[in-house]
């Protein structure tokens, strides 16, 4: 089990020996944004070949930099905030996705699983907020190999911006079926797990910290008789861009029975759950509790994932 940023921290260090160009920081959150190159030095006037910048409290002067440094040429940028405050620094982004910037966000804390914190720092509709821009990459990874996989993908992105939505808890890697890869999340979404070979009768939809309990409700479904498919859906933005063809092979277009799961608002899932569809997701402020409880509480269980399911079908 590991959080999705701490997967990320060990990413971005595997690769910046490798990526010299990769270079940044976060708003006074590095230590929880997980955004800092190891031994790599402190960006300064007395040091300026450090990679590491200290952009302080102040998320939109930071989103502008970065798009100075995208357009300087030479290097690529990163910076690191809570997702909540994407809120902040929404019109550089806005502005990189425009003019095609290669910069990566790194946004942690991506939901009601900052728990405690309580509801003015659980994002709840930023997720959509960010899906809403054009041109920009939004990637939320499941487990820590869906992690690298996702700053593998947003090193390949040159044409844009890339935001990378990720956990404080920690989750559990996510039980794939034999010979399913997280490379899987090249392709925006793919089949994790399936009971059966032949066509399923329900889809369950997830991304993030959703797609494990999505699997076990899909487990429970299947000692029942229900064969369900579970898909991951990391990035809608690269989904669109694959073939129709792969795309109704991941989402069978014969199966009206879908239900996505995702703890942030609804906007923007009816495209794939269908008029027969539903959506467990947020429909209201969050709490302050323990995340174990918010998740639970909210809908996000595998049980209650597992009883929509059967309502749905009964429908």
């Amino acid at each position: 089990a590991m959080a999705t940023r701490e997967a990320s921290g060990k990413a971005l260090n595997a690769i910046a020996p490798l990526v010299p160009a990769l270079m940044g920081g976060s708003a006074d959150l590095a230590p929880s944004t997980k955004t800092i190159i190891e031994g790599a030095g402190d960006f300064s006037a007395e040091n300026p070949t450090g990679r590491n910048m200290h952009f302080g409290v102040r998320e939109h002067a930071m989103g502008a930099i970065a798009n100075g440094m995208a357009l300087h040429g030479g290097l690529i940028p990163y910076v690191g905030t809570f997702l909540v405050f994407s809120d902040y620094m929404r019109p550089p982004i806005r502005l990189a996705a425009m003019m095609g910037l290669r910069v990566i966000y790194v946004f942690t804390h991506d939901s009601i699983g900052v728990g405690e914190d309580g509801p003015t720092h659980q994002p709840i509709e930023q997720l959509a907020a960010l899906r809403a821009i054009p041109n920009l990459t939004v990637i939320r990874p499941s487990d820590a190999a869906e992690t690298a996989q996702a700053w593998r993908a947003a090193l390949l992105n040159k044409t844009g911006p890339t935001a990378l939505i990720l956990t404080r808890q920690k989750l559990p890697a996510v039980e794939r079926a034999a010979g399913v890869g997280a490379e899987g999340l090249l392709r925006g979404a793919y089949v994790v797990w399936q009971s059966g070979a032949a066509r399923p009768q329900i889809l369950l939809l997830a991304t993030g910290s959703e797609v494990a309990p999505a699997v076990e409700a899909a487990r429970i479904l299947a000692a029942e008789g229900i064969a369900a498919r579970v898909v991951a859906m990391p990035s809608w933005q690269l989904f669109e861009a694959q073939t129709r063809k792969y795309r109704n092979s991941v989402l069978s277009p014969g199966v009206r029975a879908r239900l996505a799961v995702e703890a942030g608002v609804r906007l923007g899932w009816d495209r794939y759950v269908g008029p027969r569809g539903d959506v467990i997701c947020m429909t209201r402020f969050g709490a302050s509790a323990p995340e174990s409880v918010l998740m639970k509480q909210f809908g996000f269980s595998a049980e209650n994932i597992a009883a929509r399911a059967r309502a749905l079908l009964k429908r």
